[in-house]
């Protein structure tokens, strides 16, 4: 190893389960030790769980409905996908007092150079212990310190709980690797932690017998860079205790800010318009921090939740950028859509946070030198007229992804953000859609209509997913019965299946008149989804 390769001793920051701690704290709930049997699920599966939750069975990856039976006191709540991260991004930005320079590696993990803290407060065990002190003062109470040579022993020296004559305990949740022995510490853990989530790689090593960090080690460079890759390489440094390439290295930088705002409501408001009216200092301070920093937003999520503890979340788009005004109309919109209970006179909003999803250069915004007074008039009327028609006045249409006619009309309110990618939802594969031509005209919703056999019985579609008879007569409710001259066979559109939904169906029909339609059965009866010109 010459001079030049030597890896820089890290200082890994973990907070087990802060998927978890980042929940409780968007719903305002106190960090209490120990947590109860809590866990986050998506797609019916547990991606989070507590400590008191592990204890009863519960694994990430188990399926929600095994969960309860392995713990039935367990309260199951739906994770939000970029909650965690942005927490996280808000808590670094308190450790600028003890660190000025901390990386996030992902969320719940930072990392950061040992050096400078380690002079500043002396060494490296008191840098470590003023971090987890001053994280347990903000309440996250299993914070832990690993460090080491490079990030990625440092971590695996963080969440080391096994004696290990290699680490030095300073105290139960700090671990320091003495320089010099982080292949010998990385040697018997499993081969999966340097690889991180490569499944295909994993097996491929397996295979070959390697289980081990240790024995991935082992391998020659050359023989990995051939056989692997750069990955293979980037894990095979990890293995070795070096992370000497451009992204081992910790790119030291501080921490943005969130500019997030919040405010709580005692007692809970109940109406939009108080909601509006009580949010305006919120909103005011929201644009002034971002005028601050010279910058505006186009994208924000504005969270309510009630006074029951439910979460309701939006985002919200501007086709330029939002003022004060502008946010107190979404928030009083949104807060209109919110279900109200009569039993309990409505469902007050008792905490709102509002936070920039996607922020802009304010200079990027300013007039140009002709004026853009054209655009800034047609948003201005846009705004006046939904203002008095409400949120969905005025708006866009768009053709999206669907399997039925009327499901790929997408209509977007003005200022509104849709969630996903319009087209690349309509690219998707929608099995038992319609191919092109499309009918002219679409039905919302679908108007019933009969279809007829030659003794005059309805036509049906039949188990073997066919006509009952050849169809002779259609009917509208409108119009007298018109001979039918051409139909297509019946296909069927099966959504949903595990959930006991029925299989429908599709039909094409040409009339002696020259018209076509597209028809749709429902529980045995046809409706008219649309009509070709």
């Amino acid at each position: 190893m010459n001079a030049g390769s030597h890896p820089q001793r890290c200082i890994a920051l973990w907070f087990p389960d802060w998927s978890i701690y980042a929940h409780l704290s968007t719903f305002g709930l106190d960090l209490v030790d120990p947590l109860p049997p809590l866990a986050l699920v998506t797609q019916r599966t547990i991606v989070a769980c507590t400590p008191a939750a592990r204890e009863r069975g519960v694994r990430i990856g188990l399926r929600e409905q095994e969960a309860r039976l392995r713990c039935p006191e367990l309260t199951v709540e739906p994770v939000h996908p970029t909650m965690a991260e942005e927490h996280f991004a808000t808590l670094l930005s308190s450790f600028a007092e003890l660190v000025p320079h901390i990386e996030q590696e992902r969320p719940g993990l930072a990392v950061m150079h040992a050096r400078g803290p380690a002079r500043y407060y002396g060494s490296e065990c008191a840098a470590a212990r003023e971090l987890r002190e001053f994280a347990q003062s903000l309440g996250y109470v299993e914070a832990r310190v690993g460090i080491a040579d490079g990030r990625f022993a440092a971590e695996q020296a963080a969440r080391s709980t096994s004696k290990n004559p290699l680490l030095t305990v300073a105290e139960e949740s700090i671990r320091i690797l003495e320089p010099g022995g982080s292949r010998a510490f990385l040697a018997p853990l499993p081969v999966q932690l340097a690889i991180g989530d490569a499944p295909r790689f994993a097996t491929t090593l397996h295979g070959l017998g390697i289980h081990t960090i240790g024995a991935y080690a082992a391998l020659p460079e050359s023989a990995v860079r051939a056989r692997f890759g750069p990955s293979g390489v980037l894990a095979h440094q990890r293995a070795l205790g070096l992370e000497t390439t451009q992204h081992g290295n910790i790119q030291a930088h501080a921490p943005s800010q969130t500019f997030e705002v919040s405010q709580e409501f005692e007692p809970p408001v109940d109406t939009a318009d108080q909601l509006a009216f009580a949010s305006s200092t919120l909103a005011d301070m929201y644009i002034s921090q971002l005028s601050q920093a010279n910058l505006v937003c186009t994208e924000l999520r504005i969270t309510l939740v009630d006074d029951i503890g439910v979460l309701h979340e939006r985002v919200w788009g501007h086709p330029q950028h939002f003022s004060a005004a502008d946010l107190l109309t979404r928030i009083r919109w949104q807060s209109e859509q919110m279900p109200r209970a009569a039993e309990r006179t409505g469902a007050g909003v008792a905490r709102i946070v509002v936070f920039p999803v996607r922020t802009d250069a304010a200079a990027a915004h300013e007039p140009g030198l002709w004026s853009t007074g054209a655009d800034e008039r047609v948003h201005h009327q846009f705004s006046r007229v939904q203002q008095l028609l409400g949120q969905d006045g005025i708006g866009t249409y768009a053709i999206t992804g669907g399997r039925l006619a009327s499901e790929r009309q997408n209509f977007t309110p003005w200022g509104t953000v849709q969630a996903g990618d319009s087209r690349s939802s309509a690219a998707a594969p929608w099995p038992g859609s319609l191919v092109p031509p499309h009918p002219s005209l679409v039905f919302d919703p679908p108007p019933p209509v009969q279809l007829m056999g030659a003794d005059g019985t309805p036509v049906v579609v039949t188990p073997d997913d066919l006509l009952s008879a050849d169809p002779v007569g259609f009917e509208t409710g409108t119009h007298p019965a018109v001979q039918v001259a051409h139909w297509s066979l019946p296909w069927p559109l099966r959504e949903r299946w595990w959930e006991g939904r029925p299989a429908r169906h599709r039909l094409q029909i040409e009339l002696i008149d020259g018209s076509a339609w597209l028809l749709v059965t429902s529980h045995r009866s046809w409706f008219a989804e649309g009509k070709y010109d």
